[in-house]
């Protein structure tokens, strides 16, 4: 397979109609099956599984999406040791995976996460049994031990990668591995994420626990994601800072996303904020179940990320709503958005670029922000559906299943 690494967002992907599978059992791994993008597209390609013939089987210690799994015709196979990193684990939750290759006869495995990567490849080894892996972010590599840890990822029969600029990230760090490579984007689901789905009641369900049925007459800012520093919660309460010490106060701020344990972290947003006095203005709702519809009742949405995204999914879920978005110019965003069309991307740790941003596209008119949310919509129909992402992961399954059952018979012929 050929590297693919275009920059523009509109990847060359494997196209595979009416993909056959019949009878092959597929095994996804996965750390958990919390709300992540990797654990979302997991589900998805379980679904595209099921409805190619195949069994979908995931490995994972399960999570919030495990109900949906099900909901799709997959089936979980739950060890809670599959996220941990010690070495010991490592290798019991090998024999536990061989074990499951053997007695389920899994015919491919798909490991997306590195610490049960090396479990499943240790297993697939030890059974001949095809690999492959999806890069869902660019790992920090600062030492040689964590270079030959991340190098897993890398050492797929196939190597997916959620984005160009993954893919050119993988191509860079690990050289052996750039024949291997396979840009398939993340999609979203385009009849979840369209207007015409969102009905008024769930948008009125949003609003009231946002708002407790007061809803403002400002303009809603959105700022989804895991309360975290990377996801740029306090650069964006510190350029609102700087519009309000202008009285440019006609917004409201939400950050929607529970914190993980961060309790510090979160603490520190409510200080930020109480020293502001915008206790009213800006508000954490925690985890957020419907993000179709907190897109819809939104102006525009924001996705500081302060280290590069593998991909952008906020940005992507919001263009398919026809929302505008403000994005940090790194990473999977930079194909996401495409600067002045569908939005704006700022440098990261730059408060002020931020904050010129978003005066930018709170005085734009309204129906100036339309219709750069109109052609949000456009792009990322073109280039981001769930749809082309399971085609495509599907045809990856097909190509190399193919080539392992050729290589087979060359060997039994030699």
């Amino acid at each position: 397979m050929n590297t693919d690494l275009h920059n523009n967002g509109a990847s060359t992907i494997p196209k595979t109609a009416n993909v056959d599978l019949a009878g092959k059992t597929i095994l996804q791994v996965i750390p958990d099956l919390a709300a992540g993008g990797a654990e979302r597209t997991t589900i998805e390609v379980a679904e595209a599984l099921v409805k190619a013939g195949a069994r979908a089987l995931v490995a994972s210690s399960g999570g919030r999406l495990e109900d949906e799994l099900r909901d799709v015709g997959g089936e979980l196979f739950s060890r809670a040791s599959l996220p941990s990193k010690n070495p010991v684990k490592l290798i019991q939750n090998m024999f536990w995976l061989k074990s499951l290759i053997k007695s389920e006869k899994i015919d491919l495995v798909h490991a997306r996460s590195r610490a049960p990567a090396w479990s499943a490849y240790w297993a697939c080894g030890q059974t001949h049994t095809p690999f492959v892996t999806t890069y869902h972010g660019a790992y920090n590599a600062k030492s040689a031990a964590k270079h030959w840890y991340n190098s897993v990822m890398a050492r797929g029969d196939c190597v997916i990668a959620n984005s160009s600029y993954i893919a050119e990230h993988v191509a860079l760090t690990y050289p052996d591995a750039a024949n291997k490579i396979i840009t398939i984007p993340r999609g979203v689901d385009l009849e979840a994420f369209q207007p015409s789905m969102i009905s008024q009641d769930r948008k009125d369900a949003i609003l009231k626990a946002w708002f407790d049925g007061k809803t403002p007459k400002k303009p809603i800012l959105l700022l989804p994601g895991r309360l975290t520093a990377w996801k740029g919660q306090r650069q964006a309460i510190e350029a609102l800072i700087q519009l309000a010490k202008n009285d440019e106060k006609d917004w409201t701020l939400i950050l929607a996303g529970d914190d993980q344990g961060r309790s510090d972290y979160t603490q520190s947003l409510h200080t930020l904020i109480n020293e502001a006095s915008l206790q009213n203005q800006i508000k954490l709702v925690g985890h957020c179940s419907d993000m179709a519809a907190a897109f819809s009742v939104s102006d525009i949405v924001l996705a500081p990320s302060q280290e590069p995204e593998a991909f952008g999914r906020v940005a992507a879920e919001a263009g398919a709503l026809e929302k505008p978005t403000i994005v940090s110019d790194l990473g999977g965003q930079r194909e996401t958005v495409i600067q002045g069309k569908t939005g704006l991307r700022i440098k990261p740790h730059d408060v002020g670029e931020f904050a010129s941003a978003l005066r930018t596209l709170l005085y734009m008119s309204k129906t100036d922000r339309d219709a750069m949310g109109h052609c949000a919509g456009a792009h990322i129909r073109a280039n981001y559906s769930k749809h082309n992402l399971q085609n495509a992961t599907l045809g990856v399954y097909v190509d190399v299943l193919e080539r392992n059952k050729n290589d087979d018979l060359v060997g039994q012929i030699k």
